[in-house]
């Protein structure tokens, strides 16, 4: 499959969301947003409850972002049975059906088990018609019916399940965006978490250090006694286990084996031994509430690391813009500003939304858009975007994009449903994550049952290895590993001017042996001008001028629009065109004057008998006289084949005939001058890695030459129509097992669609390639590429380094629990708390790839 069509299969799935499917014949489908989702521990409990319905057909949760797409038999269920099952996994969900949609801010929603319950919880609200969670912004969208629901009764609905919302757009507040706020070190469940952390030191001191204090309080029967120390860790597990044990019981509920119920298992199963079988495994308990505790705060602090990249975009566009209105000024807020309106932005403010110039000259810094390091000179009929600087002058903009359409906007919400298109690896994970747990549990089990006979383990020993395995059976680290990468990696590009439409293009592009570069608009500035104009026969400049510019008035290709330039500013007489053609691929035909000229490539004259070779500058009438025959052997005999043209198409122009039927009147030549970080960029992609990079293009093979040698790239292929450069995709897929194609996004759409990854160059403001690209440049600068290229490469080596050593460590921690060398503790600090930092900070080093300057 091309990698356009999977980004069409993604949007299709994007407009699905939400809503009952359309046209899909005996199927549907609805979006659920549960903020609580936010581990794959809750997405399991959610998936698990949701699948209960017999007419579900497919459950999708997405733990990055807290979204559940559940697909049913229409007719058989609705949506409001999908939503009552998520909350009956104890999840709130953030939906509704009608016509209202609302969207939700919960900080605590920050893991896929999180978005699970929450999803649930909204599935329980009647009238709930779709919802989308998204843990990595602790965002939750939901759609409602309002004659059936309010959004009271989902906000009701998601606290109840444990989670505070914290902004929301109902009745005008935010806009429910990425969550912040209270520091997670300050939350109420820290609150206890350092509550039951001193009575877990206490506990230790006393059973360790003070032990003379540590008085007998109460015995029951032979065999259980309670001292002063295991009261103290009691005390640690009611107050550190309230939520662990809460989360246990939806998953228990649900029968869904995820880190909650695992927890609980160990928590409760070591309380139970200790009262009932006097084994003294207090300590343990107490150790596991609070550990884990820190632990699920611990994951909930690297998650608000990953929401600030994301929160940094959201930032750069101003909350309101000042308008005028009547003939004054006023400071409105953005989302009232319409299109039409005449907004005012004064040195040193940021513009509010996207627009073009009206009065005023200013350089605007486009980087939080571009990339760009270089502010940009704005003029009148300019085009400008929100959240870029108004450097120095005063400017007045029409506004062309409100608040919610703008470029800036689009990016943000494409950096959020990126997070949807899942990488191979992240597939791999998740598949093997439903084998991890089961097995690690069942050798749980085994070794608490054999290590006595085997190992020679006590049976308070062998109980505590098989709560221990417990705590390792849970594959949260192992499973965040890729989806936190990830985030991080387009949230950093798109901060440098890269919008990377999913993590599979992200994985995708990091991975391609060969680079394909269209040269007009990549390699060059695809600004053409005219550099040259050689008259033949008894023809001026001005004449060959004269009929280019009729032959290319009509033409809408970059060549002719050049020459019509060119002409417009020589102010040549114009001539009378009609019965214009296009000749695809070699030039254009039309009648002036009522005869018929011909303007394009040496081919087509060729084509219509002329030889090239043989053309004379003396004519008379336009018929070659007997004297220039006899000429022919001196200067007056042009050789166009041999001299002229070769001359200048070596100079890397593009050469255009100009003529009629009968005579050739003149050569005009065209050039794109090479960008000048285009060399430096393809010699970093060598450097990088990338074993080929090939130039396509349209122009001829001298041309095409001395622009490849100049850029240093490994080949080109020249004189391409479209198809042609299809081809010469599909064959460097073939032979290297991946290609990216840049191009301007339109022109080479389906090249771009048959690439492994499809890059659109200098893509702000064009809607088009934002939206077709599988990745895009904002700017018009070739510098982002060999960055792209090296975040890309960076990016797939942290998801291998994330899932191997947090596979390694749980598994060798594993292995090592049955001869007594894992503590308790360490199962919870180094295999869950540490490991999920880890990962964590180990992809949060990705923001630190910058795009190098080329050009200095």
């Amino acid at each position: 499959m091309s990698s356009n069509d999977e980004s069409d299969d993604a949007h299709d799935h994007d407009d699905r969301v939400g809503a009952p499917a359309a046209d899909l014949g005996e199927a549907e489908s609805v979006q659920l947003t549960v903020p609580g989702m936010d581990c794959p521990s809750c997405a399991g409990k959610v998936e698990s409850s949701v699948r209960e319905i017999d007419a579900v057909e497919t459950v999708d949760p997405q733990v990055t972002t807290g979204t559940l797409t559940v697909g049913y038999e229409a007719g058989a269920t609705t949506p409001e049975a999908v939503a009552d099952r998520v909350e009956k996994a104890g999840y709130e969900v953030e939906s509704g059906v009608g016509e209202a949609t609302e969207s939700f801010t919960a900080p605590e929603m920050d893991c896929p088990s999180c978005a699970g319950k929450v999803e649930n919880a909204i599935q329980s609200v009647d009238g709930v018609v779709s919802f989308r969670t998204q843990p990595t912004t602790g965002k939750i969208v939901v759609t409602f019916d309002q004659s059936r629901a309010s959004a009271a009764e989902v906000i009701r609905a998601i606290e109840n399940a444990g989670y505070e919302i914290t902004d929301s757009t109902v009745d005008g507040g935010g806009d429910g965006g990425v969550a912040g706020g209270e520091s997670v070190w300050r939350s109420t469940r820290a609150i206890k978490t350092w509550i039951s952390g001193g009575f877990t030191l206490l506990g230790l001191l006393l059973e360790f250090v003070l032990g003379g204090l540590n008085a007998e309080l109460l015995t029951v029967a032979a065999t259980v006694s309670l001292s002063t120390a295991d009261v103290l860790f009691l005390a640690a597990v009611v107050v550190g286990g309230q939520e662990i044990v809460r989360g246990g019981y939806y998953s228990l509920r649900n029968r869904n084996l995820d880190i909650d119920l695992l927890m609980t298992l160990a928590i409760v199963g070591a309380v139970s031994v200790s009262l009932g079988f006097g084994e003294a495994l207090y300590m343990e308990a107490a150790t596991l509430a609070f550990l884990f505790s820190v632990a699920e705060l611990l994951e909930r602090y690297s998650m608000d690391k990953a929401r600030n990249s994301l929160q940094e975009l959201m930032d750069l566009s101003p909350d309101e813009a000042t308008v005028q209105r009547n003939g004054e000024e006023v400071v409105l807020p953005v989302d009232e500003v319409r299109v039409g309106d005449v907004v005012v932005v004064k040195p040193g403010e940021k513009i509010p939304l996207d627009g073009e110039v009206l009065t005023g000259e200013s350089a605007v810094n486009q980087a939080p858009i571009t990339g760009e390091s270089v502010p940009v000179d704005k003029t009148p009929g300019d085009e400008v975007y929100a959240g870029t600087v108004n450097e120095q002058g005063y400017l007045e903009l029409q506004v062309t994009s409100e608040a919610g359409d703008n470029t800036l906007s689009r990016i943000i919400e494409m950096v959020e449903d990126a997070q949807s298109n899942k990488t191979q690896r992240e597939q791999f994970v998740e598949r093997f994550a439903g084998y991890y747990t089961p097995l690690v549990v069942v050798f749980a089990v085994l070794v608490t049952l054999g290590s006595p006979a085997l190992l020679g383990a006590t049976r308070t020993q062998a109980i505590v290895y098989g709560l221990t395995l417990l705590v390792l059976a849970c594959p949260c680290a192992f499973v965040i590993s890729t989806p936190v990468s990830v985030v991080s990696g387009i949230t950093s590009a798109a901060k440098n001017g890269v919008l990377i439409k999913g993590g599979n293009h992200l994985e995708a592009m990091g991975e391609v042996e060969a680079v394909a570069l269209d040269k007009t608009g990549t390699l060059t500035f695809g600004e053409l001008t005219v550099t040259d104009v050689v008259p033949l026969g008894d023809n001026t400049e001005d004449d060959v001028l004269r009929c280019a510019h009729g032959l290319e008035s009509r033409s809408e290709h970059p060549i002719g629009e050049a020459i019509v330039g060119h002409a417009e500013e020589r102010d040549v007489d114009e001539r009378s065109v009609g019965e214009f053609e296009s000749i695809t691929g070699k030039g254009v035909r039309a009648d002036l004057d009522g005869t018929t000229h011909y303007a394009g490539k040496p081919g087509l004259f060729e084509e219509l008998g002329f030889d090239l070779n043989h053309v004379h500058a003396a004519t008379d009438g336009g018929v070659v006289t007997r004297k220039s025959r006899q000429l022919c052997e001196r200067n007056d005999c042009v050789d166009l084949l041999e001299t002229v043209v070769p001359e200048l198409q070596s100079q890397g122009k593009t050469v255009v005939l100009v003529g009629t039927e009968d005579e050739i009147e003149g050569v005009v030549a065209v050039a794109d001058d090479i960008r000048d970080e285009a060399a430096a960029a393809v010699a970093r992609l060598h450097d990088l890695g990338v074993e080929h990079v090939v130039m396509l293009t349209g122009d001829n093979e001298r041309t095409a030459r001395a622009i490849a040698e100049e850029v240093g790239v490994d080949e080109f292929r020249a004189e391409l129509l479209p198809e042609d450069k299809v081809d010469a995709v599909t064959e460097l897929d073939e032979t290297y097992g991946g290609v990216a194609m840049v191009g301007d996004g339109i022109n080479d759409a389906p090249a771009l669609a048959t690439a492994t990854v499809g890059v659109a160059m200098g893509a702000a403001g064009t809607d088009t390639a934002i939206e077709t690209a599988d990745i895009a440049l904002m700017g018009d600068d070739l510098s982002r590429l060999p960055y792209l290229y090296e975040l890309s490469g960076d990016a797939n080596g942290v998801i291998r380094q994330n899932i191997w050593v947090s596979l390694a460590v749980k598994a060798g921690l594993a292995l090592a629990v049955p001869f007594g060398y894992v503590p308790i503790w360490a199962a919870v600090l180094i295999g869950d708390a540490g490991m999920t930092l880890g990962v964590t900070g180990n992809a949060m080093r990705l923001s630190r790839i910058v795009p190098e300057s080329l050009t200095e």
